[in-house]
């Protein structure tokens, strides 16, 4: 029986440049990878999931109040803060392109997350891909059609019995370096600059990966999108909805 090699994530890079627009007026001053979520920061919650992997090497790329995340450099032993000066004008991809000499046998992932699981983090995978968790119910978040434990396709505009991907990947030294090289072509050559670097191995170049899903639980992790979304996670937050979003979180509550 021919088993797929074991790799071992050495590094993660954790994307923190965004300006966390849909909580105003929270991170008008405050990046929302900072923003508390029961009393926890949300980095707070990657850096000590990925400690307690044993995965200690930490890419933070910054751009909105980087000078907000310079205490972390001092604080987290092994932590290095990258600049993006493209986040204003450009999607996430600038994020990725700024870090690209990290990629390779690395963990990527959103900053502005919260990790209840830390065991979604661990640090040996197989095959290249994304974590995910399956879901039979309408989403309006990207969806995976898996076949074999590969990716076949993915829809932006979700739909229901397939897997939705959640901001979490991992990259092999070999797709690292494929990813880098089709960033570069793409962020340089073509100018193609507001796309989601997921965009890249997904709808650019998805002939050039077999990539897999790394299963997941809902309940694993809490991607918080909106100010309603973040009162419904930390009820404190309710002062700053209107009347009527608050009777909503009621109701639904």
């Amino acid at each position: 029986m021919n088993r797929e090699p074991l790799h071992r994530i050495s590094r993660a890079i954790i994307m923190a440049a965004g300006t966390g627009s849909r909580l105003h007026p929270l991170t008008l001053e405050t990046p929302k990878p900072l923003i508390p979520v029961n009393g926890v920061r949300m980095i707070d919650s990657i850096i000590s999931a990925l400690h307690k992997n044993g995965i200690f090497e930490m890419i933070v790329v910054v751009g909105y109040r980087k000078e907000a995340f310079l205490p972390l450099e001092a604080e987290v032993p092994g932590l290095k803060l990258i600049d993006n000066p493209w986040y204003e004008r450009c999607n996430n991809i600038s994020s990725l392109y700024a870090a690209r000499e990290y990629l390779g046998d690395c963990m990527i992932l959103d900053g502005d997350q919260v990790i209840r699981n830390p065991e979604i983090l661990s640090p040996l995978f197989s095959r290249s891909g994304y974590a995910a968790t399956w879901t039979d119910e309408d989403t309006g978040e990207w969806l995976l059609t898996v076949r074999d434990g590969i990716i076949q396709r993915c829809s932006r505009s979700g739909g229901k019995h397939g897997w939705q991907l959640y901001s979490i990947s991992r990259w092999s030294e070999e797709d690292g370096a494929r990813l880098r090289r089709h960033l570069e072509t793409e962020f340089e050559e073509r100018k193609n600059r507001q796309i989601y670097w997921d965009d890249v191995p997904l709808f650019c170049y998805p002939d050039e990966y077999l990539l897999g899903v790394h299963p997941i639980r809902k309940e694993d992790i809490l991607e918080i999108d909106s100010l309603q979304e973040l009162a419904a996670a930390d009820p404190s937050y309710r002062r700053f909805l209107s009347t009527k979003e608050v009777d909503y979180e009621k109701e639904k509550s």
